[in-house]
């Protein structure tokens, strides 16, 4: 995958984060072997824009199209994107998962969402759960979502311990969701969970397949 190292320096008004800049590499292998060769995505809480620049390139068929709730976020996408050389990435939308007079018309083959589920009050991922299941154009449409969850009675990592504690500390509607209540969820919105994956630093790769 074609990084964002070529760009030397951010363009104006373009944000970083450390952390899409660390998990970039692992989160596309999944999307790669799952994503259609042509088609269109939707990612949902694009945050800084990294992950939907370097997907774009590195998936040319695909049409992506970034949107986050956040203005100033919205404008980091723009900044990254008219840097990108990336004529298959559409400019952001301005999509809250709480509203959803903000969600988009039209229909895709895949969404994608990255580290909102536990930055966020539960009912922004009733939302995202509902705007997919409107959105996936036909049976077999993904939704990906990455981040750290909970699982059971298994202990958290201490670093996601500490993270959780800190999401709680912000506001007390944030934290780490149990992965059995967001597959729940998920299927009432007609979304099947149909694999988990470990990734690096303690985070999932939770993957549905709309019925």
């Amino acid at each position: 995958m074609d990084s964002l190292d070529s760009i030397a320096h951010p363009p104006n008004g373009a944000l970083r984060s450390p952390a899409a800049q660390r998990n970039s590499a692992a989160i596309f292998r999944v999307l790669a072997t799952r994503l259609p060769a042509a088609g269109a995505v939707l990612e949902i809480a694009s945050g800084t824009g990294e992950h939907a620049v370097a997907f774009a390139r590195a998936l040319p068929g695909v049409t992506w199209t970034p949107s986050d709730a956040s203005s100033e976020a919205r404008a980091s996408v723009a900044a990254w994107r008219a840097k990108a050389d990336a004529p298959n990435l559409r400019p952001p939308l301005a999509v809250d998962c709480l509203d959803a007079s903000t969600w988009p018309q039209d229909r895709f083959d895949a969404v994608f969402c990255a580290n909102m589920t536990h930055i966020s009050p539960w009912a922004a991922t009733e939302g995202l759960m509902e705007l997919t299941g409107r959105a996936l154009r036909r049976p077999g449409g993904l939704l990906a979502l990455y981040g750290p969850y909970r699982e059971g009675d298994a202990p958290l990592a201490p670093s996601n311990a500490a993270f959780d504690d800190s999401l709680k500390a912000r506001n007390p509607e944030w934290g780490l969701r149990e992965r059995d209540a967001v597959e729940a969820l998920a299927r009432t919105h007609g979304l099947v969970a149909t694999d988990r994956i470990e990734m690096p630093a303690n985070n999932l790769m939770l993957l549905f397949r709309r019925a």
